[in-house]
């Protein structure tokens, strides 16, 4: 049932790609020119106009990804007392491994890098709580180095493998956000064992601003009580009334797409 659900996702996260539903439009406007239908090439064309605006224009994506990023509260975690910390889990998505990093001997970091950096300054932060990286592969067909693997390797680069030696605990086989909290749920319940804390204290989340609040209700379902650390924020308060960015708006767009049918799909099979 999880494999359907995870292969149906790629499916839509392809079709709601906004270049690829423009491409689409001007396709079809152009098909219909072909055929001489002037009244649907017209429509087509219109919608392809209409929906090159509603992409490129910055104020209409960035209204709606502050609506996300700022439905999550941002927790001062300087001022929050250490001991009610039992761990921190960073999420993947970040990260690049596969062929290219066994390939190259390089890791590359995506757009989201602040997942890693904020990941790597909370465990120089609090060296003796335990923390995951949680993080197989996106993609419906993997190949290489999980992310998971990616992220130890960058730890050892970074100088920290010695000191996290017994606090670092990397999963290698999620796909998505639900499985990201089912297997840390497993990690932790393991942990926990003789040490209820583990499962009853406080765990920080880092994922991105956009994901935060679908991730914080997926982990509190199954039952992690989360301090959410959001990063990759995506907007200021202030909207760019004057910009249009056909690249960075798709960019936008593919994410807002992304976790408002995520949020739905999730509700709708109980994930949330």
């Amino acid at each position: 049932m999880e494999q359907i659900f995870f292969i149906s996702s790629k499916i839509v996260q392809f079709l709601i790609e906004p270049l690829n539903l423009l491409f689409l439009i001007s396709g079809l406007a152009l098909f219909f020119l072909i055929l001489r239908k002037p009244i649907a090439t017209k429509l087509f064309l219109w919608f392809s106009v209409i929906g090159f605006i509603l992409v490129g224009y910055a104020p209409i994506p960035q209204s709606l990804a502050r609506i996300l990023e700022n439905s999550i509260e941002k927790v001062d975690i300087n001022k929050m007392p250490g001991e009610q910390i039992a761990g921190i889990i960073i999420l993947g998505g970040a990260i690049r491994g596969e062929d290219i990093a066994i390939d190259r001997g390089e890791v590359s970091i995506y757009s989201a890098a602040e997942r890693v950096t904020k990941g790597l300054e909370l465990i120089r932060r609090y060296p003796n709580l335990p923390f995951f990286f949680s993080g197989f592969s996106g993609r419906v067909t993997p190949r290489g180095m999980s992310e998971a693997d990616a992220f130890k390797q960058l730890i050892a680069e970074q100088g920290l493998a010695e000191i996290t030696q017994s606090t670092a605990y990397y999963e290698n086989q999620s796909r998505n956000t639900y499985e990201n909290a089912v297997y840390s749920k497993k990690m932790i319940d393991q942990l926990g064992v003789g040490n209820p804390f583990i499962k009853t204290g406080l765990w920080l989340l880092v994922t991105s601003a956009t994901h935060m609040p679908r991730s914080v209700k997926i982990f509190e379902k199954q039952g992690i009580q989360i301090i959410p650390v959001p990063v990759d924020y995506q907007t200021a308060h202030t909207l760019q009334w004057r910009e249009f960015d056909l690249t960075e708006g798709a960019f936008l767009w593919n994410r807002l797409l992304h976790e408002y049918i995520g949020i739905v799909a999730y509700k709708l099979t109980g994930k949330i």
